[in-house]
């Protein structure tokens, strides 16, 4: 459990441990920081997105244990322990990932803002279920909303990179 000091003004911190895309980080907090914030402005890694503070866009998607979660209402503490992923931490060896393959190959981008978030739940989609049919995905991915490219493309990107994780 992490413990709370005092900093100048009365601020209280707590040093945490968060394990982000394989590498583990130790960081002071104030018990209030967001994860999407920590990630973003500590660790630099901006591929999560700022957008409805909601829980509604999925802009801000990161998996945490595997599972998606809006990084913009979830405070870091909670992180702790847990495996944090970021669009940053999917490419390997310097090759991207199937689903980001499939997003290119197949137009499930245009402006990029929601492409991490989307990527991101459809990887733990396709954890759970290697073969969705366009009802699963819609029904999984309810909660990323774009504005550019309607679903259809974002869909079809799925659906190719299911296939590829297949073989």
């Amino acid at each position: 459990m992490a413990s709370l000091t005092n900093r100048p003004h009365g601020a209280q911190t707590m040093a945490i441990s968060l394990e982000v895309n394989g590498k583990t980080y130790e960081l002071e907090i104030e018990p209030h920081e967001l994860l999407l914030d920590v990630v973003r402005d500590r660790l630099g890694l901006t591929g999560a997105k700022r957008s409805c503070d909601v829980e509604v866009c999925g802009a801000c998607t990161l998996l945490l244990d595997g599972r998606p979660v809006s990084s913009c209402t979830l405070p870091a503490f909670e992180a702790r322990g847990k495996r944090v992923e970021t669009i940053e931490g999917l490419a390997a060896g310097g090759k991207l990932h199937p689903l980001q393959e499939s997003f290119i190959e197949h137009g499930g981008f245009q402006c990029g803002f929601c492409t991490p978030g989307m990527i991101l739940a459809a990887k733990a989609l396709l954890a759970e279920n290697s073969n969705p049919s366009d009802e699963e995905i819609k029904h999984f991915m309810h909660g990323n909303i774009c504005r550019c490219t309607g679903y259809k493309k974002i869909i079809e990107s799925i659906h190719a990179a299911a296939e590829k994780l297949r073989r």
